[in-house]
């Protein structure tokens, strides 16, 4: 199978941040890709008080614009996230969903983990206008299970094993990481999920400026394919828009897994 990450620089203009993700998309499924995977908050990253203003309901614009994409080009998509609002007009949650080349929704993961943090100067405090999700989420896109998570998800390995004693092949992790954050940690976390794991990780990434420019906020970019032995199989630089592509084995996993059966060697239970 072949898979693309996207990296972009979203900012607060809805219509341009859609608009650049269409094309994308597009380049990735003209290239030849069967799965594209968009970064975290591609439709919005700015201020919190936009927040409510561009949220969509499900279904919505967000969520049309990526069924149709998914439809006309034949083409799965895991669609990073979006500021989604709840049925109750209330909550917003940080929203991935996975489409089939049909152009169905096939699944709907909210965010677990809400980045309340203080880091490099900043203070993160995503509980201020999102709600946490409640349920861990694997579906199928095809005939492969992929595990969905987003950005500080990838700092809960309880997460990841959960998805792979549920079946996982692939996870998918799109992020906004902080500049800091991520020339720290973004590699190594990510290369460790693959490997204990025994999985294809697909990390795409928000990169460059966002927010007012005199807050000073960075993302890290990086947006990176690694495979269940720990190679990163491609790996976008730090700055730039674009689409990077891999080749997904699904026999490699079976290989590490067979060859190397840590899953199967476990003492604590089936989700440790």
């Amino acid at each position: 199978m072949k898979v693309a990450v996207v990296q972009m620089n979203s900012g607060e203009d809805k219509a341009q941040n859609l608009s650049t993700a269409e094309r994308l998309l597009v380049e990735a499924a003209e290239r030849g890709a069967e799965l594209a995977v968009l970064p975290e908050l591609f439709t919005y990253l700015g201020r919190r008080r936009g927040h409510r203003e561009v949220a969509d309901a499900v279904p919505g614009t967000t969520s049309e614009l990526l069924t149709r994409i998914a439809r006309q080009r034949h083409l799965h998509i895991v669609g990073g996230s979006f500021l989604e609002i709840a049925s109750d007009h209330e909550r917003l949650f940080n929203t991935c969903l996975a489409i089939d080349a049909d152009g169905s929704i096939v699944a709907r993961y909210r965010k677990l983990h809400l980045f309340d943090v203080d880091v490099d100067g900043h203070r993160y405090r995503e509980s201020d206008t999102m709600s946490p999700g409640e349920d861990v989420v694997l579906t199928k896109l095809g005939d492969v299970a992929i595990g969905l998570t987003i950005c500080y998800d990838l700092r809960f390995p309880e997460l990841y094993r959960g998805l792979v004693a549920a079946g996982a092949e692939l996870l998918s992790v799109p992020s906004a990481f902080t500049a800091v954050t991520g020339a720290a940690h973004w590699e190594v976390l990510l290369r460790a999920r693959a490997i204990e794991d025994q999985c294809v990780v697909l990390a795409p990434a928000q990169w460059g400026r966002w927010g007012p420019p005199e807050d000073g906020r960075r993302t890290y970019g990086h947006a990176m394919v690694v495979d269940p032995w720990g190679s990163i199989l491609v790996e976008a630089p730090g700055e730039g828009d674009g689409v990077w592509f891999a080749e997904v084995d699904r026999d490699r996993i079976r290989d590490v897994r067979r060859s190397l059966p840590a899953l199967a060697h476990r003492r604590l239970g089936t989700v440790c």
